[in-house]
């Protein structure tokens, strides 16, 4: 479902340059874009980043965390193998260098009035699915109400306003919208619609989790298959869309395959012995003292760190805000100022990194800083009543800075210890600390991975020291998604990958409608009307200025909201591979990705001379 939620934005009122025709008001374009002419004219032959004449041909492999029991990526049930959604095109694809722009993939164009208020759809008439069966707008209807009514609960928030969904004819489809909605955001989301076979489910139950390879229209289709351990994507020679503008130079490789491993330590030695090969390095101390191993001695595995242009991911321990003892602000605070980055970063991640503070970090456009300006204060302002007064009296919020060479920061554990004694939360005899109802303020992190044991475990010695019990609940993977979908935990680890145009998928985020739907992104259960209002002023900007500053409010309330404990990022990715591909560019990938599994290409030379 990656490829659905990463959703864009509304083109700028009648401001769609470079191709679109217009007639009696209504805009017809090849493609859509938020703000601005869009960078590829109707007959751009392919994006600039890639190369068109990439051979074809290889395998690229890789790895996965856990294990997955289905090939249904878009319902609650089950845990999907990873990528599955590659067997599915949509309506129009996005691309690595424009941050909110859409081209026609299924559709070859669309159109709508200037007030966005609907948008027909129109499709190629070449569109096939796997089993040579046309794509109809009748597919796309199935699909929509399929996925608002059976899908992930992520479809009925992103849906919620769709007013109706019907075909015209065979080849076009049109959406109504209601006119109170975030219309710059609504004809995007349909673009993003991933389009199902509706002859297809006539026999089958599509709310069911099955691991049987299911009918799409992309350019890959289920290979080789082990639930739980390994699945192996072969790409389609006679896929209908393989010479689009948008897919030339793309989808190089003729199998992808993703390895399972339960643990990161197993999956990292499985590389070195040659059991897959691309790996993108996330532990610091594996990145810092692990690459020292034959291979990479003898350049049989290339090692590198490439500009990394995307918002840093929103990664932190969250807190589950449905439960009462996370209720008070200054609680989550105390919590939060036990955790010492400083420490960790010097002691288990070799200065690797650095604190994250902002929920769109390395995205220096989006971020609050200092105090509130009059941009910012001209939004939250008729919020005020809503809001912590420190939104408006105190800088934007940062994590305080520990002392590095030692853990147990008294200065930091005395200011924790004050706000839980503020908040009601008294120390008694035994050491634990009670509410005035007696109950001991407990805590159990979510952790599915090994690796975070080391990090976790420093965390709950100070957390200890404040007089919480606290402990970790180490679980399998599977376990784990299962207590996330259903919010059975207190705290736990997760990372969103924020887009550099937000729009709708806020609300799957941060909003209300979302925060007890089970299987939701929400998983703070985050419900603040003035966090909703400040995403729908995000959703109707007008202007890219308008977006950043509602945007820069956002995230100054979020972080006021203390809403998580913020941990680290890097601005770069540090990849592993074996020396067998090759890439249409140096040390500075397209902004929004590295492309590795779709832009790259096995050399044959090099492959060659590995295989000797």
């Amino acid at each position: 479902m990656r490829r659905y939620v990463q959703i864009l934005a509304l083109a700028l009122l009648g401001l769609i340059a470079q191709g679109p025709a217009m007639a009696q008001d209504v805009i017809k374009a090849h493609g859509i874009s938020t703000f601005g002419a869009l960078k590829y004219p109707a007959d751009f032959p392919h994006f600039d980043y890639v190369n068109p004449d990439a051979p074809k041909g290889g395998t690229f492999s890789t790895w996965a965390f856990g294990s997955f029991d289905s090939m249904t990526p878009y319902i609650l049930k089950g845990n999907a193998a990873a990528l599955s959604t590659i067997l599915y095109d949509t309506l129009m694809t996005g691309n690595l260098d424009e941050p909110d722009a859409m081209y026609g993939l299924l559709a070859e164009s669309v159109e709508y009035p200037p007030s966005r208020e609907w948008a027909i759809f129109h499709l190629r008439p070449q569109a096939r699915f796997a089993d040579g069966t046309p794509v109809r707008a009748s597919d796309v209807v199935f699909s929509f109400y399929a996925l608002r009514d059976q899908g992930a609960p992520a479809f009925k928030v992103a849906f919620r306003d769709f007013q109706t969904v019907e075909a015209l004819d065979e080849t076009r489809v049109k959406f109504t919208f209601n006119p109170d909605g975030p219309l710059r955001e609504l004809i995007l989301t349909a673009a993003g619609l991933p389009v199902l076979s509706a002859a297809y489910y006539e026999t089958r139950d599509f709310a069911e989790s099955t691991i049987e390879a299911p009918l799409g229209s992309g350019p890959y289709a289920l290979g080789d298959i082990r639930p739980g351990q390994t699945v192996t994507y072969q790409r389609r020679d006679d896929y209908w869309g393989k010479d689009l503008p948008v897919n030339r130079g793309q989808n190089n490789f003729d199998q992808i395959k993703i390895e399972y491993f339960a643990d990161y330590t197993t999956a990292f030695e499985a590389f070195k012995g040659g059991a897959y090969t691309f790996r993108e390095e996330f532990m610091s101390k594996i990145w810092a003292t692990g690459y020292d191993f034959p291979a990479i001695q003898d350049g049989r595995i290339i090692r590198e760190t490439l500009a990394d242009g995307r918002p840093a991911g929103t990664q932190g321990l969250f807190f589950n805000l449905r439960r009462e003892k996370f209720a008070d602000p200054q609680v989550r605070e105390a919590i939060a100022m036990a955790f010492n980055f400083e420490w960790s970063n010097q002691s288990l991640f070799h200065g690797l990194y650095a604190r994250t503070d902002s929920f769109w970090e390395n995205a220096a456009d989006l971020q609050a800083n200092g105090p509130l300006p009059a941009d910012e204060a001209a939004l939250l302002e008729p919020l005020r009543d809503q809001l912590p007064a420190s939104v408006f009296d105190d800088p934007a919020v940062t994590p305080p800075i520990a002392d590095a060479d030692n853990l147990a920061d008294r200065r930091l554990l005395r200011r924790a210890s004050r706000l839980l004694t503020a908040a009601g939360w008294d120390v008694g005899d035994d050491g634990l600390r009670r509410n005035a109802d007696g109950d001991v303020l407990s805590i159990r992190i979510l952790n599915d991975s090994p690796g975070f044991d080391r990090i976790f475990n420093p965390y709950v010695d100070n957390l200890k020291r404040l007089g919480i019990d606290a402990a970790v609940t180490r679980v399998e993977a599977a376990q784990a998604q299962e207590r996330e979908k259903e919010f059975d935990f207190d705290m736990v680890t997760s990372r969103y990958s924020m887009s550099l145009t937000p729009g709708e998928e806020l609300h799957q985020i941060f909003g209300s409608r979302a925060a007890n739907v089970p299987g939701s992104r929400n998983l703070a259960g985050l419900a603040n009307p003035a966090v909703d209002r400040l995403i729908e002023i995000i959703t109707s900007a007008q202007t890219r200025d308008e977006l950043n500053v509602a945007v820069r409010a956002l995230d100054r309330v979020l972080r006021a909201l203390h809403i998580w404990v913020p941990q680290w990022y890097k601005g770069v990715h540090n990849i592993a591979y074996r020396d067998i591909y090759a890439r249409p560019y140096g040390d500075t990938p397209p902004p929004k990705g590295m492309g590795e599994l779709s832009i790259w290409w096995l050399d044959p030379a090099k492959a060659a001379a590995a295989a000797q």
